[in-house]
């Protein structure tokens, strides 16, 4: 998300950076520049326009000009008034001070409405132990309860039973006492959805909503709609009081003009992002870290965050003792490859840290190829457990074997006994250097569980 703009304002700022001094032409030629850049990003002429008057306004002045290093003072500017754009502070999802919290969902047809409330019920169960009931209000799209049902089965949620002919309304009062009377804590209504805004949808929504008496309605927007999304979002705001914001798909969308354009139009905070297709893709929304990565300068408390969730402590203890004895073997390698796949494969892991912009580029342009990590999976599942565990046996016909079965080839399978030999003898210099190894101070807790860090 925002590769589009982060590159843009990348070479721009990059190009404000080498200057010794700056002209207030300058300024307004960069902000031009960056006016276009938002424009290409998708986001609505109106909040655009507004965007770069603020930023002017202050980056024109005495203080920037005559400052010290005025490059990075218009950078600064430009971070600050992203972080306002976007939303400012973190604002999460409110829950009632008395069971049960009622949440409603509403949205478009096709925004990924009901994968959405699937996400975010696992996300309340597992995460902050709250017993969840999903609902489906959606009785025009075909098998959309039973989809929900589906998902709520996959996420381990309890999910509102189906009868046939229910009317929406009859559907949420029948909710509301299931949700009482099971002692659940928070209940989600997924609603139905239309291909646009119109009047019988924001009717059904407007009674829904004085029957559910919802603590939260999130409006649930693809990021792939770009420009649209100022309209979609303004019908649902001019019918329903929402609370929040939640965008879809924003790992398919390198643009990210929704987010800015949406959280412009509505004034509502905008609370998760989905980025794919798992139950647990939900991320929370973080203006000031997104802003940061938008201009490049990084999102490492996110990573740390990722590194936490995605890490299991036993698995990392083990790898510990195998690191220390040197029996680092493909098993471990694979384990590796696991959990950097899960905190969103290495093009996300670098758009989380500063100052790699450049070699995301690379990333992108196939110079380092993220596939690579899906393939090397693919090699050590195709692998007995006799070879994982000591790849020296690795001949000619077994290489030709495991090529055939994983459906690479056998420079792909070289690479990776090259990569895997490359790190054991990694580790193997970090132990003979004591345990601080080969890892700066200032990446302790972002390497791989075992690898030696103090």
């Amino acid at each position: 998300m925002f590769d589009t703009l982060s590159g843009r304002l990348g070479d721009v700022f990059e190009r404000l950076r080498k200057r010794g001094s700056l002209t207030e032409d300058q300024v307004n030629s960069a902000l031009r520049e960056v006016r276009v850049a938002l424009l290409e990003a998708d986001v609505a002429l109106p909040v655009a326009k507004d965007f770069i008057e603020k930023v002017r306004s202050e980056a024109v002045g005495s203080n920037v000009l005559k400052s010290v290093s005025p490059g990075q003072m218009v950078v600064k500017i430009v971070h600050d008034q992203l972080v306002e754009l976007l939303g400012k502070d973190r604002i999460p999802i409110r829950l009632a001070t008395n069971p049960p919290s009622v949440i409603m969902m509403v949205g478009l047809q096709g925004s990924g409405k009901t994968t959405t409330a699937a996400k975010l019920a696992y996300r309340f169960q597992k995460r902050e132990k709250k017993k969840t009931l999903l609902a489906s209000l959606d009785v025009y799209r075909p098998a959309a309860q039973e989809q929900l049902a589906i998902l709520g089965r996959q996420a381990g949620v309890a999910t509102l039973p189906v009868i046939a002919g229910q009317q929406p309304i009859s559907i949420a009062e029948r909710a509301l006492q299931a949700t009482r009377l099971g002692g659940f804590d928070v209940l989600l209504l997924d609603t139905a959805g239309r291909q646009h805004v119109d009047e019988v949808l924001m009717t059904e929504l407007s009674d829904l909503y004085r029957v559910a008496s919802p603590v939260e309605t999130l409006l649930v927007a693809d990021s792939l709609i770009g420009q649209d999304a100022v309209n979609m979002a303004s019908g649902f705001q001019r019918q329903v009081d929402l609370t929040g914001l939640i965008l879809t798909r924003v790992d398919g969308d390198g643009r990210g003009g929704a987010a800015l354009s949406a959280r412009a139009v509505t004034g509502c905070p905008i609370k998760f992002v989905g980025v794919g297709e798992e139950l647990d893709a939900l991320e929370e929304f973080h203006p000031e870290r997104i802003a940061s990565r938008i201009l490049g300068m990084g999102d490492v408390v996110s990573l740390v965050e990722k590194a936490q969730e995605s890490f299991d402590e036993g698995e990392a203890a083990d790898l510990a003792i195998k690191v220390e004895k040197g029996t680092f073997d493909l098993v471990d390698f694979a384990t590796q490859i696991a959990q950097i796949r899960k905190m969103g494969g290495l093009d996300g892991l670098l758009a989380m840290l500063p100052g790699v912009g450049k070699v995301k580029k690379q990333l992108d342009s196939g110079a380092i190829n993220t596939d690579q990590l899906v393939r090397q999976e693919a090699i050590i599942r195709s692998m007995t457990l006799k070879e994982r565990r000591s790849a020296k046996i690795l001949n000619s016909s077994r290489k030709r074997r495991i090529a055939a079965g994983s459906g690479t080839t056998i420079q792909d399978i070289n690479r990776l006994l090259k990569q895997h030999k490359d790190m054991q003898s990694m580790l193997k210099r970090a132990k003979k250097m004591g345990k601080k190894g080969l890892i700066p101070n200032n990446l302790q807790g972002l390497m791989p569980p075992g690898f030696p860090s103090q």
